[in-house]
C-alpha cells in the first residue's frame, strides 16, 4: 500500500531491548470528497509508522515533510488513561520517498542507495566464488 502525507512531528529513533533500532514518526494524510448535499468535506487519516531498515533516515523525517511511503497497515485498539476507548492506524514502513524537489529527497535516495550498495558488498565478499 502507499500513502503520501505530511509528517506531524520529527521522527524519532528508539533502541529496543535486543538492540535493534527503530524510526517512529506520525503522518496525517488529507482527502477531500463531496457530500449529497454537494459541500466539499476535508477528512485527514493520522497513521504512527515505524521504519526498520537503517535508522539513519531519522534526520531527515522532519515535520511538515511530505512522504510517500510503500508498506502494510496495522490497527490496534486500546483504553486512554480517562478510560475511553480508542483506536488507531499503524503503518509498517518498508519504502521511504521524500517530496518537494529539496535536497532532502535526493539525500533520503543516496543515503538508501548507499547502505544498499554496502550491504551487497559484505553479501558478495562472503561468497566462497
Amino acid at each position: 500500500m502507499n500513502i503520501t502525507g505530511r509528517l506531524t512531528r520529527n521522527a524519532e529513533v528508539r533502541t529496543l531491548s535486543n538492540e535493534k533500532q527503530v524510526v517512529n514518526f506520525s503522518v496525517a494524510v488529507n482527502d477531500s470528497y463531496r457530500n449529497k448535499q454537494g459541500e466539499r468535506v476535508e477528512q485527514t487519516t493520522y497513521f504512527d509508522c515505524a521504519y526498520w531498515i537503517t535508522p539513519n533516515v531519522a534526520r531527515l523525517l522532519t515535520k511538515g515533510s511530505l512522504v510517500e511511503l510503500t508498506g502494510r497497515v496495522s490497527t490496534r485498539a486500546w483504553v486512554s488513561k480517562d478510560g475511553e476507548p480508542r483506536a488507531g492506524l499503524n503503518f509498517h514502513t518498508s519504502q521511504i520517498k521524500l517530496h518537494g524537489g529539496s535536497r532532502k529527497a535526493e539525500t533520503v535516495q543516496a543515503t538508501a542507495q548507499s547502505e544498499s550498495n554496502n550491504t551487497k558488498q559484505e553479501t558478495e565478499d562472503d561468497l566462497p566464488f
